[in-house]
């Protein structure tokens, strides 16, 4: 298997080399009979220096001691193709920083956890574009975004709740009810500036790589809806429910198991130096449990202060009972800290712009923990899915092409 994947990573590379214009975003065109083709590669690595106690009981299950020391770690290395054929589309995108599994343990994606996304899409319009693969399934806002164009080093606890990427079947559509939006078909999330509605309906195999269902042998569906209203870069909303069956993992053939659930609310204001965002996310049945139910609140706040520093204060704080009869524990983990862009191919501040920068940028982050459940002696401690229980800090490094 790392035989395989590093000839890959080395026919890639080749690739990008014979590329003839760096400026052009390594893309290659060709006519295939009357057709016009493309084929764009792409990828990103973050690079990480961590530290501080919490670092070492970010999950709320860890045992493991408390320490300071320093550390390096990569979180993210990855590389990606894009295809266009006329109306059909194509996407692959592999993590190289992430550990195979055996497909056949389970009945989720079914691919290797490396494979991020591997889809087939066609698109007839703006309005219907069904896609077929390894998609994100379309829950919760933070998640869908590119983990590139994250306003902090990482995403958050409340990432634990969404359903995750999933082999399934999604139709969507973007930008409906305006003329003149620009819709590539490739979107998961709330990508570009439109005007207008977006939807998306995706249904999947049981979403066992999301934190807060297990797999099954019995099996299972899962399922997503969302809905969104987007009037340029100032405003975005969005609203989905997603379920995964059977998410206990029990082979509960009277019952048919119990089903996770979630309802996931979030809006995203870019108003050129200051971008604010808020997201609510309501979990029910965690890991298959009866009410074992988990809130989370998140606010982000981002603020230019040069046109290549960017300060940023982002808290999530959340409310967890494992069960009727539990007690409701609480934390919280607020990111202080900043952007330091170190290309500016814009001198504007859009949300495109800003992408843009996102290529080449140092982040540090100092996570304060926070909550009646924070620490380690609390009487109530945390019981939600993951999260800081401690101070940490990160400083990353990312370059994107």
């Amino acid at each position: 298997m790392k035989k395989n994947m590093i000839k890959l990573a080395a026919g890639a590379a080749t690739v990008l080399l014979m590329a003839t214009s760096a400026h052009a975003g390594y893309t290659m065109k060709k006519k295939v009979g009357d057709v016009d083709t493309k084929l764009t590669f792409f990828g990103f690595a973050q690079l990480e220096a961590v530290g501080g106690k919490g670092m070492e009981i970010k999950n709320a299950g860890s045992t493991a001691k408390a320490g300071t020391d320093l550390g390096f770690r990569a979180q993210r290395i990855r590389l990606g193709w894009k295809y266009v054929a006329g109306k059909v589309r194509g996407k692959v995108f592999i993590d190289f920083n992430q550990k195979s599994q055996d497909p056949s343990a389970t009945n989720g994606a079914s691919v290797p956890n490396y494979i991020k996304d591997a889809f087939i899409a066609y698109k007839f319009n703006n309005a219907i574009i069904p896609k077929l693969g390894v998609i994100k399934m379309p829950n919760g806002m933070g998640f869908t975004m590119p983990g590139w164009n994250l306003d902090i080093a990482e995403r958050g606890f409340d990432k634990s709740l969404v359903l995750e990427r999933n082999l399934g079947f999604m139709i969507s559509g973007r930008g409906i009810g305006f003329a003149g939006n620009k819709v590539n078909g490739f979107e998961m999330g709330h990508d570009r500036p439109w005007k207008g509605f977006g939807y998306d309906v995706m249904v999947a195999n049981q979403a066992s790589r999301s934190k807060a269902a297990k797999s099954s042998k019995m099996g299972g569906k899962s399922y997503a809806v969302r809905g969104m209203f987007d009037y340029t870069e100032k405003l975005h909303t969005e609203i989905s429910y997603a379920k995964s069956e059977n998410a206990d993992g029990l082979d509960n053939t009277l019952t048919n198991g119990v089903d996770y659930s979630n309802i996931n609310i979030g809006i995203d204001s870019n108003l050129q130096k200051l971008s604010l965002k808020a997201e609510y996310t309501k979990a029910h049945n965690i890991l298959g449990m009866q009410d074992y139910d988990e809130d989370t609140y998140t606010a982000t706040a981002a603020y230019f202060v040069m046109p290549n520093l960017e300060l940023v204060a982002k808290t999530i704080q959340g409310s967890a009972q494992k069960g009727t009869n539990a007690a409701t524990t609480k934390l919280g983990n607020t990111y202080l800290g900043f952007n330091l862009f170190l290309s500016q191919p814009h001198s504007d501040f859009s949300r495109m712009s800003k992408k843009g920068r996102n290529q080449q940028k140092v982040v540090f982050n100092y996570i304060v923990a926070s909550g009646s459940g924070a620490t380690e002696d609390a009487a109530n401690k945390w019981t939600g899915l993951s999260g800081y229980r401690d101070d940490a800090f990160i400083v990353q490094y990312q370059f994107k092409f």
